[in-house]
């Protein structure tokens, strides 16, 4: 059940920043670069982000 209210509080975020990278939302959920990246990766699976792929770093936004 966590999983999916952090999923929730990762698209509020995203509404709120329009793009954001995998270390902030680490800061703001105040969880791992890991844990936040897994969640980023599913919500990407899931079809409600897209990720684009700078040097060096994730870029993440709403579909």
């Amino acid at each position: 059940m966590e999983s999916h209210n952090n999923k929730k509080r990762i698209l509020d975020f995203l509404k709120q920043q329009r793009i954001i990278t995998s270390s902030e939302l680490a800061e703001n959920l105040k969880v791992s670069w890991n844990t936040a990246d897994k969640y980023l990766l599913e919500l990407t699976l899931d079809g409600k982000i897209e990720r684009i792929k700078k040097t060096g770093v994730n870029l993440w936004l709403l579909k």
